[in-house]
């Protein structure tokens, strides 16, 4: 629209003829001329810039210098922290997990050894009380022993102590049985009988 504008404007001042008599007219038809070339010139900048098709290679060319500085900036700088930033984690980790599985297995060890401390405790418990048990048992049975035998002895001693009482009993219910039969014979018949008779004659009647 404005080279068309200026071709317009030159052909004018081209084909206008010059005012006759005086040659001062040229001025104000090339004044005429240049003000409508720069008229023109001003009309065709005055767009929106980045619309402009005339600075296109210039904001190309300045967005591959921006887009490379950006790109050196964060692959020099920023990124090589943030990896550092992502390897320092991940080692942090790493060391963490490895810690709370180191305190796992050091956990799940003492558990291991506290049950098996446990068993052998419940184990010597019961093999003392087996052993207490068996121990106290004997004793009991030995002392039952020889109780039954002082028992026993003593039983026998006072089984013949009372055979014997008995039959001093006896021999003495026999004598007074043959004196008391001898003294009633002698006041019945008023004959002398002595207590071996009448000891005889008793004994004659029990067999």
């Amino acid at each position: 629209m404005s080279q068309s504008t200026l071709v317009v404007a030159q052909a004018t001042t081209t084909e206008a003829p010059a005012p006759a008599g005086t040659e001062e007219g040229a001025a104000p038809a090339g004044e005429a001329g240049h003000t409508t070339e720069g008229t023109g010139a001003e009309g065709g900048h005055g767009g929106f810039p980045p619309m402009d098709a005339h600075s296109f290679p210039s904001q190309i060319f300045w967005l591959v210098i921006f887009f490379a500085l950006l790109y050196l900036l964060m692959s020099r700088l920023a990124l090589p922290r943030m990896a550092a930033v992502l390897a320092n984690r991940h080692k942090a980790i790493e060391s963490d997990l490895s810690k709370a599985s180191a305190l796992k297995h050091e956990t799940e060890a003492a558990i291991k050894h506290y049950e098996k401390s446990l068993a052998d405790a419940r184990a010597n418990a019961q093999g003392i009380a087996a052993d207490t048990r068996s121990k106290i048992t004997a004793e009991i049975e030995a002392e039952s022993a020889a109780l039954e035998k002082t028992l026993s002895a003593k039983l026998a001693e006072a089984d013949a102590r009372i055979s014997a009482s008995k039959t001093k009993a006896m021999r003495d219910v026999h004598e007074v049985a043959a004196e008391t039969a001898a003294e009633i014979v002698s006041e019945l018949t008023g004959a002398a009988v002595s207590k071996d008779q009448a000891a005889k004659a008793i004994a004659g009647l029990k067999g």
